[in-house]
């Protein structure tokens, strides 16, 4: 274990998501190196699942994040059992794929509920009791979608730049209360999202590992470690992985190239889709 990860031994950290992907993995990653993880998630079985495969320092919850009480619940519980609240990672996320005009308003309001309500609950309940302890540190899960401009999932991107401004902004008032704050930005992580939000032509796992330049997806326990060693380190992004980082980099250098790159691909996705059903 790496002296950063060490670092986590004898922490109390809550998980949103933790029933699989992602928050499965970050709670897998901080059991491992010592913390106390409360593994949250909609689907409590999932939650119970994951809970049971770490040490008896775990516990689960089932918790909607679009409830702002049943997260204030989540970390009074918490808290209330611990002393203490060291981690939020507010990780819990959804997604739709598919041209712009196919959402319904109903999958935007679910995507902006779970997406960025369900952050801003988790922000809300665990930022207080932090600044009264005067330590601790916040991560949201985003997305490399929330850096940079990709088409074909305007909804998903629209949430996860919502995530990152968020996590930045929180991040310059947080510092003078002895807070972090920390986004998650990964590129096509291998996890059950890849194969969900499909809409009309649009298969997802294709379009999101072709779509963000990498040949395979992210091992979610690979970019948990490396999301727990920043997140030690107190940096402010994690772009994982490297192509993603520069893919972003080269955003930023050249936003007009860019964008002459990300239409010229969604012109061959819409070419290569399956045909309307």
């Amino acid at each position: 274990m790496s002296a950063r990860l060490e670092e986590y031994a004898g922490r109390t950290a809550i998980v949103t998501g933790a029933g699989s992907g992602i928050g499965a993995a970050l709670a897998r990653a901080l059991d491992a190196a010592g913390a106390s993880v409360a593994c949250a998630d909609l689907d409590e079985a999932a939650a119970k699942s994951t809970a049971a495969g770490l040490s008896d320092r775990a516990s689960a919850f089932g918790v909607d994040v679009t409830d702002a009480g049943g997260v204030q619940e989540l970390v009074d519980a918490v808290v209330a059992d611990a002393g203490r609240l060291d981690l939020m990672f507010n990780n819990a996320g959804i997604t739709f794929l598919g041209e712009t005009e196919d959402l319904t308003l109903e999958q935007w309001n679910a995507i902006i509920d779970v997406n960025i309500r369900g952050v801003v609950h988790g922000v809300h309940a665990a930022y207080p009791v932090m600044i009264r302890q005067g330590w601790g540190h916040i991560v949201n899960t985003a997305s490399a979608a929330g850096l940079m401009a990709a088409g074909l999932m305007t909804s998903y991107v629209t949430t996860k730049h919502a995530v990152v401004g968020l996590s930045l902004a929180l991040r310059t008032e947080a510092a003078g209360h002895g807070v972090g704050v920390t986004a998650i930005c990964p590129a096509a992580v291998d996890t059950p999202i890849l194969d969900k939000g499909e809409i009309g032509r649009f298969r997802g796992r294709d379009y999101y590992l072709k779509g963000q330049g990498v040949r395979r997806p992210v091992d979610p326990d690979h970019l948990a470690r490396v999301a727990l060693t920043a997140v030690a380190a107190n940096r402010p992004l994690v772009v994982e992985p490297v192509q993603a980082r520069a893919a972003w980099r080269l955003g930023r250098f050249s936003p007009g190239l860019m964008n002459r790159m990300a239409t010229r691909f969604i012109d061959q996705q819409r070419a290569q889709a399956k045909p309307d059903r």
